[in-house]
């Protein structure tokens, strides 16, 4: 046998005890997700053409739709892959990067639940225990408020609606606005029983960020700066609108009477902090969303533990057919990894699972979705959104996961009934329509006495008016709060263009018919020209 010298025993020694060494801490380093974990990536890689395309499309979609900005991030096996910015993050033409702070929206609710399993992990809160053991004044109007749990509030089960508890027409910027908000829902009814149904209520994730701010004994702001935030790396992210501010934040942008796009402001109150209202760039939300993939770990820091993430991104109560809701997140087979063609109903069990959250404001977009069969993240923002046909966006996020899964993007189909889309052009001829009304009424009124062979005329304008005060009101107190789900003061201060129109509309159908009608009765009833010459 050949013998090996003692100094190359000795390198080869090294050798094996290092390659021992590193296939030990590997798996360690990856799910701390750290970038230069050496494991095999999952799943299949994507090229760089993909992100290329990705890049082309998300150009192409600006241009066609005159967005003003955005920024997508892609993170695999831990790293950041990809990263892009697009378009202006202000009228003053400053650049959109991937570090610009965009409000969030509904994507804020991840973030809040991640806070709520530190405080579980604690032994803080438990998710079987009614809220009013947190929160014992706690209470709606109804008797099974007592019956809602940590669980309901998390799974959108609580049997809270939207249209019940809408907040986002608030201005509170200060730090007590979340109990305020949280108190004021005592006068709200419940829609369904705790527990029995998937109701869609930002109110729930309320909830749960003033019970993180109870049990913690700190203001949720500074929890989640502190708490989540930090550990995250997510240094351009903010819990609130000043804060976010001054880190240079995106402007938001509205669409205004379906066709040019302009620099908006519209109301992001404190009131909806654990819901809606905090900011994330591109950026940062690749930090939650490797943290989520690598078991509740960024890099070398801990969040959360492996089982809660697991307890987080688990489907537990059903919406449709195909959708399912996790805590936070919505969930659902990735059939943007296929060919619509080749993908029978019947087989959409058999894709990966997708974990998706979208966020619609009145001037933003964003978007996170995970893959973690092959730990795949993506982070869209933008920051302006279309009120009138948010499917539109909603189409740019599905196509970029098509396009990252080796599939041509779609066509956008437009979803929103005719209401939606052209709620500001009804608008503007209800407000044309009250005009007219005013000026009838008017000329009628001031007018010298009308013969007596014509008074049907005022008294039939008088109750077209009437009617039409009567269908204004009808359409803007019932049937738009009903069909948006949300509150009248919601669709004015959140569909600007809209609003814009809806109050001099509700001024004139509220203020004006009363003194109308009084001021004919007593035209009316005085004489008119022809009895003035019977009478001489």
């Amino acid at each position: 046998m050949r013998k090996i010298p003692r100094s190359s025993r000795f390198f080869l020694s090294c050798f094996l005890t290092v390659g021992i060494f590193c296939g030990v801490s590997t798996p360690a380093a990856v799910a701390a997700g750290s970038p230069t974990a050496g494991s095999p990536p999952t799943g299949p890689t994507i090229p760089d053409q993909a992100y290329e395309s990705v890049d082309a499309f998300l150009q192409e979609q600006l241009d066609a739709m005159g967005l003003p900005g955005a920024a997508v991030v892609v993170v695999k096996d831990g790293v950041q892959v990809h990263s892009a910015a697009f378009g202006r993050a202000d009228d003053s033409g400053r650049p959109m990067t991937a570090q610009t702070p965009v409000l969030l929206a509904s994507t804020t609710k991840p973030l809040t639940a991640m806070a709520v399993m530190q405080q579980v992990e604690a032994g803080r809160l438990r998710l079987d225990e009614p809220v009013r053991t947190y929160l014992p004044w706690f209470t709606l109007q109804d008797s099974r408020s007592a019956e809602i749990t940590v669980r309901h509030l998390l799974h959108q089960t609580s049997g809270m609606a939207s249209k019940d508890t809408a907040f986002e027409a608030s201005d509170a910027q200060g730090p007590e606005a979340i109990e305020e908000g949280v108190r004021a829902l005592s006068g709200s009814p419940l829609a369904g029983v705790p527990g029995d149904a998937f109701r869609y209520a930002s109110a729930n994730f309320n909830i749960l960020g003033l019970l993180v701010q109870t049990v913690a004994g700190q203001p949720f702001a500074d929890y989640m700066e502190q708490h989540v935030f930090e550990p995250l790396g997510m240094v351009h992210s903010h819990p609130t609108r000043a804060a976010a501010h001054s880190d240079n934040a995106a402007a938001g942008h509205s669409l205004w009477f379906g066709s040019f796009w302009r620099q908006t402001e519209v109301p992001a109150p404190t009131t909806g902090m654990p819901s809606s209202t905090m900011y994330s760039s591109a950026e940062d939300i690749g930090h939650e969303l490797t943290a989520m993939l690598d078991g509740g770990r960024y890099r070398d820091r801990p969040l959360i533990r492996p089982e809660s993430v697991q307890t987080l991104l688990k489907p537990h109560v059903r919406i449709d057919e195909s959708k399912e809701y996790a805590m936070g997140w919505f969930t659902r087979p990735l059939v943007e990894s296929v060919d619509p063609a080749d993908l029978p109903a019947e087989t959409t069990k058999a894709l990966p699972l997708l974990l998706e959250h979208q966020g619609e404001w009145g001037n933003s977009h964003t978007y996170k979705a995970m893959v973690p069969a092959s730990r795949l993240g993506v982070a869209l923002v933008i920051n302006a959104n279309d009120t009138s046909a948010p499917s539109r966006l909603k189409a740019i996020d599905t196509n970029v996961l098509r396009i990252l899964h080796g599939q041509p993007p779609v066509p956008a189909v437009v979803q929103e009934d005719w209401l939606q889309r052209y709620s500001w052009a009804v608008s503007l001829i209800l407000l044309l329509a009250e005009l007219l009304s005013l000026a009838f009424a008017l000329a009628v009124l001031l007018r010298r006495p009308v013969p007596a062979s014509k008074r049907w005329v005022p008294w039939a304008g008088g109750a077209a008016a009437l009617a039409l005060d009567g269908f204004a009101l009808w359409l803007c107190l019932v049937y738009a709060p009903a069909r948006f789900d949300t509150h009248l003061a919601v669709i004015v201060r959140q569909f600007p263009d809209v609003g814009v129109s809806l109050v001099p509309v509700l001024a004139l159908a509220l203020l004006w018919p009363v003194p109308r009608t009084v001021w004919l009765i007593f035209r009316m009833r005085a004489p008119t020209r022809g009895s003035r010459r019977s009478a001489a």
